[in-house]
């Protein structure tokens, strides 16, 4: 086995074939590494995120192999080189920092195959730190509400009688269900026996529009009351 590599791998005669399987092994380990720092500081799901991470370990082995293949050969270099420009990928890296973690993965793997370990060993809890760091500071500094929390708004249409006074009758139920309310228009009804009087409300979280609507028909003097959406 020792001649098979030799013929690919300039100095091979010092690198017997337990340590090239040995670096191939550091290698993968490394790319898992660095697989699991871009999957536990990115934002998308399992399935999104595994073509990204598969990718990330197998570019880690297979620079090492590309480096080994290299060598301190600049002929053979230049020609990989040349090889590799032939390939053309089409795929559109939508967010930028998939584009540095593979740039992390290439280092590591040139790394492992240059045989300086200790490089990657000691950048790649830099770079998980770093990245982590990044991902907690671009993080909403406000959850979103929930949508089951979410302050309803709407128009509150209420008729009363006309010896209802709204400030008095109305002002312990708007305390208790309402956020806010402005009183936008007032009109005589049933021949000036009674008032119209419609309100621009938003609603506590915890409150339903049937629930107010229900608390305010039991109100002494109230003929209707209606409920609209914005």
């Amino acid at each position: 086995m020792t001649e098979f590599f030799a013929a690919f791998v300039p100095t091979a005669a010092e690198l017997p074939t337990a340590k090239v399987a040995a670096r191939f092994v550091q290698a993968g380990c490394l790319g898992v590494a660095v697989a699991v720092v871009y999957y536990l500081t990115q934002r998308k799901s399992r399935t999104e995120a595994a073509p990204m991470v598969a990718t990330l370990v197998l570019l880690c082995v297979l620079i090492a192999m590309v480096t080994l293949v290299i060598g301190e050969n600049l002929a053979r270099a230049f020609s990989l080189a040349g090889a590799l420009a032939i390939i053309r990928f089409r795929t559109v890296v939508d967010d930028t920092r998939d584009t540095a973690f593979v740039i992390g993965a290439v280092v590591t793997g040139m790394a492992v195959g240059a045989d300086a370990i200790g490089v990657a060993l000691a950048g790649l809890p830099v770079v998980g730190i770093t990245a982590w760091g990044l991902s907690v500071w671009s993080r909403p500094s406000v959850a979103p509400v929930a949508s089951s929390e979410k302050r309803a708004t709407g128009s509150l249409v209420v008729r009363a009688g006309i010896g209802v006074v709204p400030e008095k009758a109305f002002a312990g139920l708007f305390a208790q269900y309402l956020d806010s309310h402005d009183l936008l228009t007032v009109a005589t009804a049933r021949q000036g026996a009674a008032l119209d009087l419609t309100y621009a409300v938003g609603l506590k979280p915890s409150v339903t529009p049937v629930s107010l609507v229900a608390e305010m028909n039991r109100v002494e003097g109230i003929q209707g009351v209606e409920w609209k959406s914005n």
